[in-house]
């Protein structure tokens, strides 16, 4: 599965790219990391909840970085979830902003049917990926992930509310709200 999600932060570019080199940061914003540790200038181990509560646990290394502008990386050894992908950190044309792009690439366990039955419990990996970049710019324009009274508790709330992407109501849906 390849994903690809771009955001906006007003942020330099080498603040943002510091945020994120520091690899412990990342659970603050990626809701599915319970933690980064780095094993190494280059190497981290990671660990991470899954759908169905399932928890993944993988080594990773850094392959090729340019300070302030790019940093990729590949899972290492025996990967539960194979994966790979780049984070680049281009200066926005206002002068003071960053873009944030981002590619992944991942084998997901089940191919085409784990990945319909994620979708059906609102894992859905493009959704769940925009909500991280969503979350990064909270955090390094705010200082914190802003929560609404309806989910304060973050990353608990998130098996509560699942997420996914704008539908339209099914004849079910639409039939039990006529009802209401």
């Amino acid at each position: 599965m390849d994903l690809t999600a771009t955001t906006t932060i007003r942020k330099p570019a080498p603040e943002v790219y510091a945020f994120w080199r520091d690899l412990e940061n990342l659970p603050t914003f990626m809701a599915h990391l319970d933690q980064v540790r780095t094993t190494g200038a280059t190497t981290s181990h990671w660990s991470a909840s899954a759908p169905f509560g399932k928890d993944l646990e993988w080594d990773a290394e850094i392959v090729d970085e340019t300070p302030t502008e790019k940093i990729q990386w590949r899972s290492t050894g025996e990967a539960a979830v194979p994966n790979s992908g780049t984070v680049r950190f281009v200066p926005a044309p206002d002068g003071v902003s960053t873009e944030v792009h981002v590619a992944l690439v991942y084998d997901l366990p089940g191919g085409a049917v784990g990945k319909a039955v994620a979708k059906y419990f609102g894992e859905e990996p493009h959704q769940l990926l925009d909500d991280d970049l969503r979350r990064l710019k909270q955090v390094l324009e705010t200082g914190e992930v802003v929560r609404s009274d309806g989910a304060p508790w973050g990353k608990r709330a998130r098996e509560e509310f699942p997420q996914r992407p704008a539908q339209p109501l099914s004849d079910a849906e639409v039939e039990k709200g006529a009802e209401a």
